[in-house]
């Protein structure tokens, strides 16, 4: 049952996890010269690839189609800053 309280409470751990990864990618990149490109890298890639299991996560719940959609917006935004690193 997607609306069941079991999924409910993943899905609110993966939102609010996927914050959190957001919120700490947002300051390595403000830090980005006290840190290393590969370092960066993996933070940007984590990040991408936790939008896209939030955005999956929220799929299918009434209410929740524009918060899968700004985690696919940001899963692109990440795509598209590591095509911009060497």
């Amino acid at each position: 049952d997607p609306d069941g309280p079991e999924n409910q409470e993943l899905v609110r751990r993966k939102g609010i996890m996927c914050a959190e990864v957001c919120d700490a990618t947002c300051r390595v990149l403000s830090e980005q010269n006290q840190v290393d490109e590969a370092a960066i890298r993996i933070q940007v890639e984590w990040c991408r690839q936790m939008c896209l299991e939030s955005a999956q996560a929220f799929d299918g719940h009434s209410g929740a189609e524009e918060t899968a959609e700004a985690c696919r917006a940001c899963a692109r935004a990440c795509t598209e800053f590591l095509a911009t690193l060497n």
